[in-house]
């Protein structure tokens, strides 16, 4: 079992398997070229050895995240690897959804049983504009796709500023239509975005959905960064049963989101990311490549072990606002 020093129980791992993606989105990496190669990617099969140590150790929950997981050719056949030996796991997924429908299948039939979705509007040009690809009617076949095949479906959303924040309540309705849930994200300030770009902050989007119907918190997740409410459809929208519909809102401004914290990153090139928030980390490369099973186990407790209290969000916004480590990188 892997504890770190505030006495949190680390089960939950999240795995970046590249750093390329085919979005260029305004919060995330705007300016990157569109001919970016991640070189130095670890190939799959020497990354499954060190999740495989990750398991032995505790780790309960692997989510597949990138940049663009899906640009991964093999991903599949990685998950159905681990699936195989450790069933129990919980396997999930981010992604934006662009070649889902291309893999849906292939991943439920791998054991992946949970998909996040980055859906920032429901509006083809806004799509194109956040994004710049001219990406949304494919997007949702693949959600669609992902949702027949019996993947519970997460949405997730960051509204910004004079460009998708009129969409909150939409994508509530949407969400509610067709079963899934939704979390609404604070723009997390750093440098590879778009310069002036402003995000919502949770007390702005709780003012918003409160405009149109009553919200009422109902808990922090306690397995997770959000924060969870419920809200009531009118008859006219929710025919069928009338039931308090949940989200979440994940504020990282916030004081209390890291106390509950029970996750370390790993990044494609093999270096593990205590916290999303904080430029520190160790270095697992060279033992990956080599398939030094006692190095990974060592630099894995050392990770751990490094774990700190608190993201460095305060003392960040205090010296330049904005964070410097790249959130295709470390896998969001």
């Amino acid at each position: 079992m892997l504890i770190d020093t505030f006495e949190r129980t680390i089960d939950y791992m999240r795995v970046s398997v590249t750093k390329q993606c085919n979005f260029r989105c305004q919060y995330c990496m705007p300016d990157t070229p569109d001919d970016f190669v991640d070189e130095s990617l670890l190939p799959l099969p020497k990354m499954l050895a060190f999740i495989k140590i990750a398991i032995d150790n505790g780790i309960k929950k692997l989510r597949f995240t990138g940049g663009e997981p899906l640009l991964r050719p093999d991903l599949s056949e990685f998950i159905a690897q681990i699936h195989a030996y450790a069933p129990q796991v919980e396997l999930t997924l981010t992604t934006n959804a662009y070649l889902l429908e291309r893999y849906a299948s292939a991943l439920r039939q791998a054991g992946l049983s949970r998909i996040n979705i980055s859906l920032d509007s429901l509006k083809d040009e806004r799509i194109r504009l956040i994004s710049k690809r001219d990406a949304l009617p494919q997007i949702l076949r693949g959600i669609f796709k992902a949702s027949d095949l019996g993947f519970k479906i997460k949405l997730n959303m960051v509204p910004l500023k004079k460009i998708n924040d009129d969409e909150i309540v939409d994508m509530l309705h949407f969400a509610k239509m067709y079963g899934f849930g939704i979390r609404f994200i604070e723009f997390m300030e750093n440098t590879h975005a778009k310069a002036g770009l402003q995000g919502l902050r949770s007390d702005e989007m709780l003012n918003i959905i409160s405009a149109a119907y009553p919200v009422r918190m109902v808990k922090k997740d306690v397995f997770g960064p959000a924060k969870l409410y419920e809200i009531n459809f009118d008859s006219a929208l929710d025919s069928v049963t009338y039931a308090p519909f949940g989200f979440g809102i994940i504020s990282p401004h916030e004081d209390d989101f890291c106390k509950s914290c029970n996750r370390i990153r790993l990044t494609s090139d093999g270096v593990i990311c205590p916290c999303l928030y904080y430029q520190e980390s160790v270095n697992l490369h060279k033992a990956i490549m080599q398939g030094d099973r006692e190095q990974m186990q060592r630099l894995l407790e050392l990770s751990v072990k490094n774990k700190p209290e608190k993201n460095q969000w305060e003392k960040d916004m205090c010296e330049d606002l904005h964070s410097s480590r790249a959130f295709y990188y470390t896998g969001g």
